[in-house]
């Protein structure tokens, strides 16, 4: 049987302290949630050339747990793209702490909107030939 492997681009990686964590060393769901969220923003203003937010994020349910010491690892795609949305999909992977391998937390789809100045909706630019 293969081992199941991240999907995506690596966005961000962060270390799981004992702040992020309940008496009995599980991080908090919302944690590792708030670094998905970051690592979407990242990738989506990379995609929008500019500001975006948060709209959705669709399904998510935890199949590990992090404990303190472990690695996050976020993975992002851009799986689809609208006029002023996208759809991403992220990853979330423990790195258990001094070790090489890696378990799959959690996944989702958040769905990102690219804003203006003014703080509308704003179009999305074409993706350049051969991105996406």
């Amino acid at each position: 049987m293969a081992m199941q492997q991240p999907s995506g681009k690596l966005t961000l990686r962060t270390l799981a302290m004992p702040a992020d964590a309940n008496a009995a060393g599980d991080i908090f769901g919302g944690w590792v949630m708030a670094q998905m969220d970051l690592a979407c923003g990242i990738a989506a203003a990379e995609r929008a050339h500019g500001r975006v937010v948060t709209a959705a994020v669709n399904e998510m349910s935890f199949q590990k747990a992090m404990k303190i010491g472990d690695t996050l690892c976020i993975y992002t795609a851009v799986e689809r793209v609208g006029r002023t949305s996208m759809h991403l999909r992220v990853e979330a992977w423990a790195q258990r702490y001094l070790k090489t391998d890696f378990e799959m937390v959690t996944h989702a789809t958040f769905v990102m909107v690219a804003l203006d100045t003014d703080g509308k909706p704003a179009p999305i630019p074409p993706a350049p030939s051969g991105a996406e």
